[in-house]
C-alpha cells in the first residue's frame, strides 16, 4: 500500500489563510476519490517565520500514479502561500 508524504513551507503569517486553502483542498480529494484519507501535520517548531507542513495521503488500494497527478493537481490552490517546493516521498510497507 503505497502512501504520499508531501512536506513544504509556509510563512507563518500565512498558516491561518493556507490552512483553509489546504482543508478545502484535501476534502475535496477525499469527496473526488472514494477511500481516500487526507491529513495535514506540521513541525511543532517555527524556524525563520516558517512552518513545516505535511500532507499525508493513504489509500486502500493504494495511492497510484493517477491519485498522485489529482493530488499535485490540486495543490495548485496552495500555490500562493508555498514558500519552498513541495517534496513528495512515497513509502510502502516494509513487509514483502
Amino acid at each position: 500500500m503505497r502512501r504520499l508524504f508531501i512536506y513544504y513551507r509556509i510563512a507563518s503569517a500565512d498558516s491561518r489563510a493556507a490552512l483553509q486553502a489546504a482543508q478545502v483542498m484535501q476534502q475535496a480529494l477525499r469527496d473526488g476519490h472514494a477511500g481516500l484519507s487526507a491529513e495535514l501535520w506540521r513541525r511543532p517548531e517555527e524556524k525563520d517565520g516558517m512552518l513545516t507542513w505535511m500532507e499525508i495521503y493513504t489509500h486502500p488500494a493504494g495511492v497510484d500514479a493517477a491519485l498522485e497527478a489529482a493530488i499535485a493537481d490540486a495543490a495548485k490552490a496552495l500555490a500562493p502561500w508555498l514558500q519552498s517546493p513541495r517534496h513528495v516521498e512515497a513509502f510502502v510497507p516494509c513487509a514483502w
